[in-house]
């Protein structure tokens, strides 16, 4: 059964909206995933802007995973790497014990604009993985797979499910689906992890009789069996995993310990994690009040 359902609020990121999930007052985090931001869909002009880019900043003790239904979205860090992103296909970046990086529409997408749609989620690591020296790989689409069911398809973009599994590393045991339904189309939550939810991308869904529409988050008892079905053609992200138990949260920083958080905060406006290698010309400052959300999560 349901225990929660959190409606995406909406965060101004300077050039265009996300819809914000995770964190939520209510419910910090599902399994090790941390942050959840809905990106889109927006369609952005031809010429677009710089000032739409995200410019370079930093992480600790996390991983980032942005993943596109539409757009394209080019990657840059301090480890060197300038990657785009294009529909299907995962960057995943871990922070570890520090880097930076910036997400900015280079290239055809600047000159031609259009639609611009996806998700970037941020998991934990686990207090033995925090410190770990960071990281960054690019998976192509055709390395993740799918399977399909009854006017279902889905395509598993980390972790277990299903039966299925990729060579997408992970840190700690959880799942990550991309799950695309026909109108009357049939889904199950996948079994064997302890926390599980199913983000409303498009379209809408039941559950137990009631009707969800797209951008609500939907927060299932643990160990409980679930029956999604569509309501009409729908677009579903479905994520999970082990709890790694609380964590702090300030900015884009994310630690088992305050104290690391403090770390990461003077080590930054001291200049001590360095910019991109290729966009080192700009960067986001440190804020100068709190963010909201410094208690621990759970």
């Amino acid at each position: 059964m349901l225990d929660l359902v959190i409606e995406a609020r909406r965060k101004d990121l300077g050039g265009f909206e996300v819809g914000r999930v995770l964190p939520f007052w209510k419910r910090r985090m599902v399994g090790p995933f941390i942050f959840f931001d809905h990106i889109g869909p927006v369609t952005l002009p031809p010429n677009i802007p710089q000032s739409t880019d995200i410019r370079p900043h930093p992480h600790i003790g996390l991983s980032t995973i942005t993943y596109l239904f539409a757009g394209e979205i080019m990657h840059r860090d301090s480890l060197g790497v300038q990657q785009p992103i294009r529909p299907g296909e995962i960057n995943w970046m871990t922070a570890g014990q520090g880097i930076s990086h910036s997400e900015r529409f280079d290239g055809r997408m600047r000159q031609a604009g259009g639609l611009v749609h996806g998700i970037q989620a941020w998991v934990a690591l686990p207090g033995d993985a925090e410190e770990d020296l960071p990281a960054f790989v690019h998976y192509p689409r055709e390395e993740l797979p799918t399977f399909t069911d009854k006017g279902l398809t889905a395509r598993l973009i980390a972790g277990n499910a299903f039966g299925l599994s990729n060579r997408v590393k992970t840190h700690s045991p959880l799942f990550y689906l991309h799950a695309e339904l026909a109108a009357g189309a049939r889904i199950a939550l996948p079994d064997g992890h302890a926390e599980r939810a199913v983000y409303v991308v498009e379209g809408s869904v039941a559950v137990d009789g009631h009707e969800y529409p797209a951008g609500q988050l939907l927060v299932f008892a643990a160990g409980d069996a679930a029956d999604i079905s569509a309501a009409q053609s729908s677009t579903l992200m479905m994520f999970g995993g082990e709890s790694l138990g609380p964590r702090h949260i300030w900015w884009n920083f994310v630690s088992s310990r305050k104290e690391r958080i403090d770390q990461a905060k003077a080590d930054w406006k001291a200049g001590r994690i360095a910019l991109p290698q290729h966009d080192n010309q700009e960067f986001i400052p440190l804020p100068e009040e709190p963010s909201p959300s410094p208690e621990p999560m759970s």
